[in-house]
C-alpha cells in the first residue's frame, strides 16, 4: 500500500494538516539546508499532530554521528531516522547500537545506475528513500525528479524485503506517474507542496494526496 510521507515540516499548522490527510509520515530536517530546525523546535511541529492522526514522526539526518543522531532522535522524539550521506549497512548498524526506532537509508543516485551496495541495504535498512543527486549533492527539496522508467527495471533486480520510499520532484500533478511505474511503498513529497522552502501550500497538499489515493485505487491498492 502506498502511503504519503510530508517532509520539511517546519510549522504546527502543516504537520497537524499532513497527519488529517492520512499521512503515514512526518519529516523534519537536521540535515542543513532553508527547512532545518533544531530539535526543540522539531518536537513542537510534531507535536501539533498528535491526535489528529496516526503518523510516524521522521527525522532527516545529514552527516551527524550515531551518538548525535540517537541525541537528536531523543530530543525531537522521533520513531525512525532517515540516513543520507551514502550509509552503509555497517552505518545503518552503528545507529541501531544507539536509537533504537526505525533506521531509513538514503540513496542518492544521478541516474537511474543503482549504486552496488543497493541489494544490501534494502536487507539492512528499515526503508529505502530513493532521492535524486544534482551537481555531486544530494537535492533534498529541489524538486528534481528521477528517472521512474529507469530506476524500476533497475529494481527489478535488487529490490528486498524493506519499503521503498520515493522521494525526489514529486507533486500532485506527477505523483500518480510515479506510482505506476516504481510501486513504490512510500511517497515522499517535501517542496512539490510548498509556497517556499519550509512553507507547505495545503491546497497543494491535499490534490498530492487525493492523487496518491486515486493511482492506488486503480490498481486495487487503497491508500491507507
Amino acid at each position: 500500500m502506498t502511503r504519503i510521507k510530508f517532509c520539511g515540516l517546519t510549522r504546527e499548522e502543516d504537520a497537524g494538516y499532513a497527519a488529517e490527510l492520512g499521512a503515514a509520515y512526518l519529516g523534519v530536517i537536521f540535515a542543513g539546508g532553508p527547512r532545518l530546525l533544531t530539535p526543540e523546535r522539531a518536537a513542537a511541529v510534531l507535536d501539533a499532530a498528535e491526535g489528529r492522526g496516526h503518523a510516524q514522526r521522521v527525522g532527516v539526518m545529514g552527516a551527524q554521528s550515531p551518538d548525535e543522531i540517537a541525541d537528536l532522535a531523543a530530543a525531537a522524539r522521533l520513531d525512525a531516522v532517515q540516513l543520507h550521506s551514502d550509509p552503509t549497512p555497517a552505518d545503518i548498524e552503528q545507529v541501531r547500537r544507539r536509537f533504537g526506532g526505525r533506521v531509513w537509508a538514503v540513496l542518492s543516485l544521478a541516474s537511474a545506475e543503482l549504486p552496488p551496495q543497493t541489494a544490501a541495504l534494502f536487507g539492512a535498512a528499515d526503508a529505502v528513500v530513493l532521492d535524486a543527486r544534482v551537481g555531486g549533492r544530494p537535492a533534498g527539496g529541489t524538486g528534481v525528479t528521477l528517472d521512474w522508467p529507469g530506476v524500476a527495471r533497475a529494481l527489478e533486480r535488487v529490490r528486498g524485503p524493506a519499503p521503498l520510499v520515493l522521494a525526489g520532484g514529486l507533486k500532485p500533478e506527477n505523483v500518480a506517474e510515479a506510482i505506476s511505474l516504481v510501486t513504490p511503498d512510500v511517497v515522499d513529497v517535501a517542496s512539490g507542496v510548498e509556497q517556499a522552502p519550509g512553507v507547505k501550500d495545503h491546497e497543494k497538499m491535499r490534490r498530492f494526496a487525493e492523487a496518491a489515493l486515486v493511482a492506488r485505487a486503480h490498481s486495487g491498492d487503497p491508500l491507507r
